[in-house]
Parts: structure tokens; sequence; C-alpha cells
């Protein structure tokens, strides 16, 4: 009997260093979980129940239980890295199935797909033809491709015009090249719709108290004026109303498609002060190439451009269990969702308890190196303590069998 007890001690102390070495061969594994054993005394019972002076039968391990204890945050370089500061699992796509993980170290495949060093996908909520995110989760798959050009259509002008200027007499016929012509000037970029860049120029030349005439030219080709901006005595635009101006169609140079440009002078103003430009702005871009990936703490992910413009590829998608202990280890630091871990909770970062993300991060093993090396001293004295065990049996055992 004592050798049994014995045995089944040396088994459970082996098993206790097996789990404490798979802990510290993954101090450095990202995303990784330390595990403890737990064990149960051992008890022979019959259908009476167990004498109260029946010694017990040993040791068995009860379970191996997983600490789901967060690790500390380390920055790296790949924005595509990704740490959850809080609870919750990355979705990951495995050729279909779902598996889940708390290793963010990411990147993009030869097709686009957001994938781990073992090529499960990212899961994320989509994005629609608009870039609106919405309910539907699947795999991420970047688009790399340029940024179209898009013509400009609108330009916001927000300016101070003079009220104190003298008007420029009838008499003198208006001409770009003629300073004396005009008051003041001001120019922006607009694009075509091949991207191409042209220069707009906005001509002001006051003809009255509280009447203005004004002059657009693109390119030195003037595509609309004079038109008359008409202001109230409390400074605000009367003229037109609503206060903008619509050019007519023209044709930029360099094979772009005709357009036409609404000046919007909603924000202009004429005040006793110096002529300003506040805010002059348009809405067209050229062609732009990728340049950098931005994830925010909710986790939207985007792209940005050359040209300035920001795309939303995809938002992730964060779950979380109601027992995470009972998730199966499935390897390269991930768990499948099991009876015992419940059903998978998918939603978005920040929400219902989850953590935000943090890009350019990753989380550590959890693993505590001076902790495991003092269990592993215990379980070694518990080891050595139940062959003691065995080695007493034994010479207990040969006095006998000696005996004559």
């Amino acid at each position: 009997m004592p050798f049994q007890i014995a045995i089944s001690g040396i088994k459970a102390a082996a098993a206790d260093l097996s789990v404490i070495g798979n802990n510290v061969a993954n101090a450095n594994t990202t995303g990784f979980k330390k595990s403890r054993a737990e064990f149960a005394d051992v008890y022979a019972v019959t259908h009476l129940g167990v004498a109260s002076d029946t010694p017990g039968s040993g040791v068995s391990v009860s379970r191996v239980a997983q600490q789901f204890t967060r690790g500390n945050v380390s920055f790296t370089d790949n924005d595509l890295d990704l740490a959850i500061s809080g609870e919750g699992f990355f979705i990951l796509d495995d050729n279909g199935s779902r598996a889940y993980t708390r290793a963010g170290a990411f990147g993009l495949d030869r097709d686009g797909y957001v994938v781990n060093g073992s090529g499960q996908r990212l899961v994320t909520y989509q994005v629609d033809s608009v870039g609106n995110v919405t309910g539907a989760t699947g795999p991420l798959k970047m688009s790399t491709a340029d940024s179209t050009p898009k013509a400009s259509s609108k330009m916001t002008v927000g300016i101070n015009l003079d009220s104190s200027e003298t008007a420029i007499p009838a008499a003198t016929t208006f001409d770009p090249a003629d300073t004396d012509s005009f008051n003041h000037s001001t120019s922006h970029t607009i694009y075509d719709s091949l991207g191409g860049s042209h220069l707009a120029t906005l001509y002001y030349r006051k003809t009255a108290d509280n009447t203005w005439q004004t002059y657009t030219y693109v390119d030195n080709a003037q595509v609309t004026g004079p038109d008359t901006l008409g202001f109230s005595t409390s400074g605000a635009v009367t003229t037109p109303n609503p206060a903008e101006i619509t050019t007519g169609s023209f044709t930029p140079s360099g094979g772009g498609a005709a357009m036409t440009l609404t000046l919007d002078y909603s924000t202009a103003t004429q005040f006793g002060s110096p002529f300003g430009v506040n805010k002059i702005s348009q809405d067209g871009y050229p062609a732009g190439r990728l340049s950098g990936v931005e994830i925010d703490e909710n986790g939207v992910i985007s792209t940005r451009f050359t040209n300035g413009r920001t795309v939303v590829q995809g938002k992730v998608a964060l779950a979380n269990f109601s027992n995470p202990q009972g998730l199966h280890p499935t390897g390269d630091t991930a768990w499948a969702e099991t009876y015992a871990s419940g059903d998978a909770v998918v939603t978005a970062p920040g929400t219902a308890g989850l953590g935000l993300v943090q890009s350019g991060a990753l989380e550590d093993s959890n693993v505590d190196l001076s902790e495991e090396l003092v269990k592993m001293i215990i379980a070694q004295r518990n080891y050595q303590a139940n062959a003691e065990v065995i080695q007493t049996a034994d010479a207990i055992t040969q006095s006998i069998m000696n005996l004559r």
C-alpha cells in the first residue's frame, strides 16, 4: 500500500514539474497564460463510505487550471501588433472555425489578410461600400490599392473684407494683371477628375459701401464673374442668398472631365478690420498611395494615403466568455470554445466590460519566473520525499523478508 501511495505522489509531483516547466518554457511567449496543477486526495470508498480509520490512497491531479491574469504590455514598431488593455480575446478564423487568443502579433499575408504567425486570420466587423462599420464579422482583408482622385466641386471661402477700404471707380476696368483694378485676391489649389492640380484665384473689388464684386479664375482663365457679394450693416453676407456662387462648366487642362465649382461664402464677413483669409478649403483630392495603417483604442482600423485621405477598413471584434478557464487550449497561444467556457459573446472593444485595443504593442506572458522557480523547488522536494517513502517501505519489506 505505501508503494502505491508514494507512486501517486511521485506522479503528482512529476505532473506539477511538467506544468511548471511548460510555464517556464513560455515565459517569453506573447499572450501566453500560465497554468497551475491542482491536486485532490484519494480514498478507497465502498458503498458504505469511508471508515474513520482508513488511510488515504494517495493523490491525483484534479485539473490543470489556466490562469488568465493579464501580462505586461510591451511596445513595438509594428502598427498591426495589438494588445488588449482589459478583458477579452481576439477572434481568429482558422479555415472556417473560430479560435481565440490574447497574442496580437499580426501582419499581412500575400492576399492582404491580417494574419498571425500561424496563418489564422483576424476577425473584425466589416465595412460597407461607403466605409461605415456594420454588424457583420469576418476576416479582415486590407485594401492596398491606390486611393482614386476626386474632382473638386465645392470651395468654402471664409474671408473678411475691410469695410473701410475705398471703392474702385467704375471706370477702372478689372484686369487681374493690374493690381489697381481690384482690392485683394487669394488662391487655392483644386483638383480635376484625374487628380491633376489647378490654381483657383479669387479676386475682390469694392464697388460701393457694403458691395463687392468677385471674379474667379482657374489657371489664369476666367470661369465666373463679376459676381456680387452684398453685406448687411452688421457685416454678414446678404447677397447672394444663399451665400453661394457657382461657376459655369469649364474644362481644365490635362485631360480631366468638365467641372463646375460652387463657392460657399456663408462664413465671409465685412468688418472694419484688414482683409484676411480665415479659412479656405475644397473637397477634391489627387490620387494617393498607401502610407500607413492606424488602429485606434476602439479598434477602428484605417489606412492612410499620401493624398491625406483616411479609409476605414474594419473594426476589431473581441470575444469574452463566462468561464475563460473552461476554454480548450489548441496550441499556437490560442483557445477553442467549449461547453464549460460558455458561448462566445462578441462585441466591440470598450463595451460590455471588454478592454480597449492598443496598437503597436503586445501583451507579454503572465509567467513570473521567480514564482515558478520557487514552485519548482517545492515540486522537487515533494518528488524526493515520495521517493523516500518508497525507499523506507522497501527497507521495511526487506526486514520482514529477512526474518527466519
